[in-house]
């Protein structure tokens, strides 16, 4: 397959960028922000994006999907980051419905999938239990009770936790905090007895929750996959996220970057553009050469995703993209307030809410850190 976009891609992406443009805003997080929206996204838009397709696009037609592939989701979800639309598509389809697409049953898919793709359900992932990301780092315990389990522990940083219908809690269910085996995931309702959501307000205005489990009970059809064997679906699935998120990011950070060269042209300092100041040109054109990297790297494992590569390799290539995309969005975020000056500090111009993503974004599912430690481990070293 081509690292390139095909027609219907590119219509999709022109598409999206329509939509978002001018149905999802900036100015719409800015609202959403002021008013502290319970939601913490509009319902309105998210129906509309719903209308579109967009929460089908990556699964197969037999699960109500329309098996566009994950470039195709990628290209839109791109979209969404230049506007920064706040929204449950990454959560609930790129992450939740990923999940259940990869690891769960039958009957599983059949009755969530579709649901998820019509925007009538919406999932979230209770994974971290500390401020970094730590996947096997699991206290969090699912003991085997009657026909079920029953569920204990606390999760932190749930990304729309507190508007999920269903959480798919990551519980261990033998072996000890650290170790891959002995990982379950389970499908548990929101409103379920023993559970506690707290949301919490991030500083890019986006949904996340703590949420406490205390002798949740849920039937033996609430597992996903095998018994001690969940670590063998959120791997591949954390790494879909992660390029999903990437792919967010990379659209951030080209409107970042857009933005504050237009600024470097309106700008004047004694009488002429600051953009023509060559150090300025220097800083921008080593911005340029990062984002078009960075474009190469989500563009790769998006192909890779739905060419359907090895595990091992869509590891490196989550892991590289993440890794990369997270350095240059910071670099670009950075820069962009730099160049503006004193008032890119304030809350007057929009450039501060891409700094702010910029920060939440590198820390979800891992840092740059995290990345290239986890790179060095994959290549052998």
């Amino acid at each position: 397959m081509p690292m390139i976009l095909n027609e219907e891609q590119n219509m999709l992406k022109d598409s999206a960028k329509d939509f978002c443009t001018n149905n999802a805003p900036i100015a719409q997080l800015r609202s959403l922000r002021d008013a502290d929206a319970k939601e913490g996204f509009d319902t309105g838009t998210w129906n509309s994006m719903v209308e579109l397709g967009w929460a089908a696009i990556p699964w197969g037609e037999d699960h109500g999907g329309l098996a566009f592939g994950y470039k195709g989701l990628g290209v839109v979800t791109e979209e969404t980051g230049r506007t920064l639309t706040a929204s449950p598509l990454y959560a609930s389809v790129w992450v939740g419905g990923t999940i259940v697409n990869t690891g769960g049953s039958d009957a599983q898919k059949s009755e969530l999938l579709p649901q998820v793709a019509a925007g009538e359900l919406l999932l979230a992932l209770a994974l971290e239990e500390g401020h970094r990301h730590a996947p096997y780092q699991i206290a969090t315990s699912a003991k085997s009770a009657g026909d079920g389990y029953t569920i204990s522990g606390k999760k932190t940083f749930v990304l729309d936790g507190h508007v999920a219908n269903k959480l798919i809690v990551v519980a261990r269910t033998s072996g000890d905090s650290g170790a891959r085996d002995g990982l379950s995931l389970f499908l548990v309702d929101a409103d379920a007895d023993g559970v506690t959501i707290t949301r919490t307000k991030m500083a890019d205005s986006r949904n996340a929750a703590n949420i406490e489990f205390t002798d949740v009970k849920v039937d033996a059809d609430a597992l996903i996959g095998e018994e001690g064997k969940g670590a063998d679906i959120l791997d591949p699935s954390l790494d879909i996220a992660r390029i999903g998120l990437s792919a967010e990011m990379l659209g951030s950070l080209q409107e970042c970057f857009e933005r504050t060269v237009e600024y470097l042209k309106e700008r004047k300092q004694f009488g002429v553009p600051i953009g023509s100041f060559q150090a300025l040109k220097h800083r921008a054109a080593n911005m340029f050469c990062e984002i078009e990297l960075s474009k190469s790297c989500v563009l790769e494992a998006l192909t890779a995703l739905d060419e359907g590569r090895d595990a091992q390799e869509i590891a490196k290539l989550a892991s590289l993209t993440k890794a990369k995309v997270g350095e240059t969005y910071n670099l670009v975020s950075r820069e962009g307030i730099q160049m503006h000056g004193g008032i890119g500090m304030t809350d007057e111009f929009d450039i501060g809410f891409f700094i702010k993503r910029a920060a939440v974004t590198e820390q979800t599912f891992g840092d740059v850190n995290f990345h290239r430690n986890r790179y060095g481990e994959l290549e052998g070293y």
